[in-house]
Parts: C-alpha cells; structure tokens; sequence
C-alpha cells in the first residue's frame, strides 16, 4: 500500500471509532438525568455502593458504625449561561470514549495488525481485551474508591463561615481527573510488556529503580488526588501492585527470549555439527 493508501485506511478506522463515540455519547445526551443523578452525582449519594460496602465491612468486623462514611452535604451551582448544556455535552462524551474504548482499541489493533509478522500477532493475542479490561477497570477503580472519598474530602475540608458551594464545572472536571487518567494509567502492565520486547527494559532495571518508583508514584498520586493521606494510599498501592505486575511480565517475556536464543544456538551448532560429519 502507498502512503495515502495507509492514509485513506487510517481515516476509515478513525471515522468508525467517532461513529461509535458517537452512539453512545448521543443515547447518554438523551439520558441525562439519569447519567448525572445516577452516575455523576453518586458519590455525593449516601446510597453509594462504596459507602455501604464500608459500612457492611465495619459491622461485619464487630465495629458498628465506627467506619461507616457519611458523604458531606454540599449544593451544587451554576455562574455561567451555557454551563449546564456543556456539561452535559462533556460528561456525555468522556462517557462515549469509556463505553467505545474497546472497540476504539479493536480498530486501532486492526489497523497496525498487518505490519506484523505472524509470530508478532500470535505473541499479542488477546492484547485487545486485556487492554480494554485494565482501561475499564481503572475507570471503577478511579470511579468506586477515588472520587467518593477525593470529592467528599474536598467538600468538607473548609474554614469557619465559608460555605462549601462548588460549581458544576468543577465538579465534573474533578469526576473526570480520578477516573480517566486512573483508566490509563492500569496499562502499565501493557507498556512494560512491549517495551520488554523491544529490549529496553528487564526485571534488573525494574528491581534496581523499585525505590525510585515508589517515589514516583507517590508523586504521581498526590497530583491526581486531594492533599489527603488516605487518597494518596488507596491510589499509591494499586499503582504500586501494577508495578510488582510488570516486573512479572517483564520476566516472562524475558525467559521466553532466552529459551529461544537457546533453541537458535542448539540449532545452529546441529547444523555446523552435520557440515563438519559431511566434510
């Protein structure tokens, strides 16, 4: 294929990503009250299930209410004409891009598959749905543990005569901020696998910098989180299990290569071995 040919493929697959991105973000458009009362404003709700899991855990244990959670009381408001109806527009698309993720995914797996060689697709199988799986169970890690306990930090954290009264925009924006980026950033075990097969990273590198990335991630979830220890905990040690997970995966892909680096030094010496009987 020529340049414009590849070109020509690549808006194909594009345009039935958007179409896709589309679909949905269209059937939450029409459903907004739903999407915002349900999904948006849940972790403001005392329903919330995280709340209730934490409260049914605490008695379970014999504690009584002792760590139940009840969410801060706060209202919601708007400074600007337009507001609602752009948030609504926002939240509908970002909820587009999460439902539409795997098959955004499918078609850019599509599109890059047939510059593989056989051996290279049948070394990445499955890498659709693991990627999908740890993209969408980011989005729930952020969504379930992050937000609720971020949110409701934030809202009650205030000073005497100040009353905590944040828009809708921010609101939204800080929704958006604890589970999108979380959704990403699960594809850590991803990115060490293809970066092991490409030979720049291995377990002695990882090992080495363990320290240096706990710091790093840290760092990393004081910025997508509020300033509170207890946020910073519940982000820091499923970044730092994703990390233990791709120092797993690098050493697979590791001790594969080295099996096959065998199997190619034993082949080549049986062939040298029959020229030299030959000779």
């Amino acid at each position: 294929m020529s340049f414009f040919d590849h070109i020509n493929e690549l808006r194909k697959h594009i345009m039935r990503a958007a179409l896709a991105i589309t679909v949905i973000a269209v059937v939450c458009f029409l459903n907004k009250d739903f999407v915002f009362n349900t999904i948006i404003f849940g972790p403001r709700s005392p329903d919330f299930p995280t709340f209730k899991v934490l409260c049914s855990f605490s008695h379970a244990i014999g504690m009584g209410d002792a760590i139940c959670f009840v969410p801060a009381n706060f209202q919601l408001i708007t400074r600007e004409f337009g507001e609602v109806i752009m948030q609504v527009l926002y939240v509908s698309f970002w909820l587009g891009v999460i439902g539409a993720f795997p098959f955004i995914f499918w078609e850019f797996w599509r599109f890059i598959s047939p510059g593989l060689h056989e051996e290279e697709r049948k070394s990445v199988r499955g890498v659709v749905a693991i990627c999908s799986a740890l993209f969408l169970l980011g989005v729930l890690f952020g969504y379930y543990v992050i937000a609720p306990f971020s949110i409701n930090f934030l809202a009650g954290y205030t000073l005497e005569g100040v009353e905590v009264a944040p828009t809708l925009d921010s609101y939204v924006t800080y929704i958006t901020m604890f589970t999108i980026p979380t959704g990403f950033i699960f594809q850590m075990p991803i990115a060490a696998y293809f970066f092991a097969r490409m030979g720049v990273i291995g377990t002695a590198f990882l090992k080495k910098f363990r320290r240096h990335a706990i710091v790093l991630i840290l760092i990393l979830a004081a910025i997508i989180t509020p300033p509170d220890v207890i946020s910073q905990t519940l982000v820091a040690i499923p970044l730092y299990m994703l990390y233990e997970i791709s120092i797993i995966v690098v050493a697979r892909v590791q001790r594969k290569r080295e099996k096959a680096l065998k199997s190619d030094d034993t082949r080549v010496r049986k062939v040298e071995d029959d020229d030299d009987t030959v000779a």
